[in-house]
């Protein structure tokens, strides 16, 4: 009897040493049927994805548990090469396609026609000639399919990144044989018309009988082309729901959907923030690769914590690296009523900004030097402290009475202040990044990420610390994060960014619905103006 799905995971479970990453998560998929795959970033999406395709970082790290059936028979899938035999494709939301090769080139990529001539024939098929006629009349049946009116001969390169796009699609039904395609966040790049081109197209492959797995964080998109939901958090899998049974707003707290579990639990404030501004952003825009911002406007109150939160990708990153000079940034910023000069660090920092970057082992550390070296660096390079006598000397004593203070002060376990930070774990050398900032004596403190890849512990620890001089010293601090249970455990307001600009302000205490749906970039009702 023939299978109902043409896709069966079955208990998915994934660990990377210690840390399960996908926790008995089971995935059906029908044929023709347009499967949504919705989750925060770290719900395990990817990483279903890969155990799907087979991908090298699954099988080189101890495999994983459960089982796959494809039309109802068991299948190991070993290599992505090994999926796409199977009949199962991907269109990439990073594009992998050839920029000096010819749209044809493109879709045909090694799965070349060839035609055979004497030598060949003698000495074998790899002598023999590339089909080019045959191949273009492919190309062209593709691109048609997905609606492009171009040359199949003109090269990628130059492109818009929505033709590279559909580009993508018409290389994945060209091919033979294929049973399912995985879209991932295909609309990402696209205008509003080829978003929608783009789900009809979608629509036009199911009806075919290719199932499509739909992974977005854009629920209208959802709801407009989806059959099926499947949501993950957190590793696990919440529920697989009708599209006629759900609405985008159930959705949007099914994702999000923690309740009131924090990391953190802190006491509200008495009174509201008073209305003096810190910083006023206004028209900011700024060209970080993969977190590109489009016009942000957005005020931070003075000696409150401000979150800024939202999904990989949609421009939370950009703003503080954006306003500290490390990738150019157009607009205006002023700091307690001082215009703000872009595109200097040195400029921010003597401004009195400071920067907990996300990236601390690139920007934050410098990972050969001490302890002690590695917190007091920012404070001698823009203030010049810690250098006595004519020589502008180090003051080692100093230097080291200080960092000893805050080795204690931040809990930094090592074994003294000479030990090198790349020695240490991922936790202390937040702390340290935390640290360096601290030691600047920042009217203003940025903070991106400042828990990523660390344990429960040091989340503790490092959150405290922010609310410490949040709420005691009035320090005004802006944390960028990922983890939106601990913007909503510790700031005053939290600002949603998606496609590059503020979606909506949206207080700790409001709904999963409004946090969900603003993250996924919905037209607010409520929520504060921005």
């Amino acid at each position: 009897m023939a299978s109902e799905y043409i896709l069966e995971m079955n208990g998915i479970t994934k660990e990377y040493g210690s840390n399960a990453v996908l926790k008995d998560v089971t995935l059906r998929i029908r044929p023709g049927e347009i499967h949504a795959l919705l989750g925060e970033n770290g719900a395990g999406k990817s990483t279903l994805m890969n155990v799907l395709f087979g991908m090298p970082v699954i099988h080189s790290t101890g495999g994983f548990r459960g089982e796959v059936l494809l039309e109802g028979a068991p299948v190991k899938i070993m290599s992505p090469m090994d999926a796409m035999a199977k009949g199962i494709g991907m269109v990439h939301q990073e594009f992998m396609l050839i920029p000096g090769f010819s749209i044809t080139d493109n879709i045909k990529l090694n799965r070349e026609i060839s035609r055979p001539w004497p030598i060949s024939r003698i000495l074998g098929k790899d002598l023999e000639f590339l089909n080019r006629p045959a191949m273009a009349g492919d190309a062209r049946n593709a691109l048609d399919a997905v609606g492009m009116n171009i040359d199949e001969y003109a090269l990628v390169n130059g492109l818009p990144v929505g033709h590279m796009q559909f580009i993508e699609i018409a290389r994945e039904i060209d091919k033979t044989g294929m049973k399912l395609l995985v879209f991932d966040e295909p609309t990402a790049v696209l205008t509003e018309s080829e978003a929608a081109q783009l789900l009809g197209v979608m629509k036009e492959i199911a009806a075919k009988g290719i199932a499509i797995i739909f992974i977005t964080h854009r629920l209208d998109e959802v709801m407009e082309a989806a059959d099926t939901v499947t949501i993950l958090r957190d590793g696990r899998l919440v529920q697989t729901l009708s599209k006629a049974e759900t609405s985008a707003e159930q959705l949007a707290a099914l994702m999000i959907g923690r309740g009131e579990d924090s990391i953190i639990h802190v006491e509200q404030r008495g009174e509201e923030i008073s209305g003096n501004v810190a910083m006023s952003i206004r028209n900011l825009w700024v060209d970080m690769p993969g977190e590109v911002c489009r016009g942000i406007n957005l005020d931070v109150r003075k000696g409150e914590i401000l979150g800024i939160g939202g999904l990989a990708g949609q421009g939370k990153i950009g703003i503080p690296n954006g306003i500290m000079g490390l990738y150019e940034a157009v607009g205006s910023v002023s700091l307690f009523g001082q215009d703000l000069p872009l595109n200097s660090t040195t400029a921010a920092l003597k401004a009195g900004l400071a920067f907990v970057s996300e990236d601390r082992r690139g920007v934050g550390l410098l990972l050969d030097q001490s302890i002690e070296d590695n917190i007091v660096f920012s404070a001698m390079q823009v203030h010049g402290e810690y250098l006595s006598g004519p020589l502008r000397l180090k003051n080692v004593r100093k230097i080291r009475e200080q960092a000893r203070e805050m080795i204690e002060q931040l809990d930094i376990r090592c074994t003294s202040s000479l030990q090198a930070v790349g020695t240490l774990s991922g936790g202390n050398q937040q702390k340290v990044c935390v640290a360096r900032a601290l030691m600047l004596k920042p009217k203003f403190l940025f903070v991106s990420e400042p828990t990523r890849g660390i344990d429960i512990g040091a989340k503790q620890l490092v959150l405290q610390t922010l609310v410490r001089l949040g709420r005691e010293q009035g320090m005004t601090i802006v944390m960028v994060s990922s983890e939106l249970q601990e913007l909503r455990s510790i700031c005053d307001r939290i600002a949603i960014i998606a496609e590059g600009k503020v979606a909506a302000i949206l207080k700790p205490q409001d709904s999963d619905t409004a946090f969900g749906l603003a993250m996924s970039g919905a037209k607010m009702k409520g929520g504060e103006a921005v």
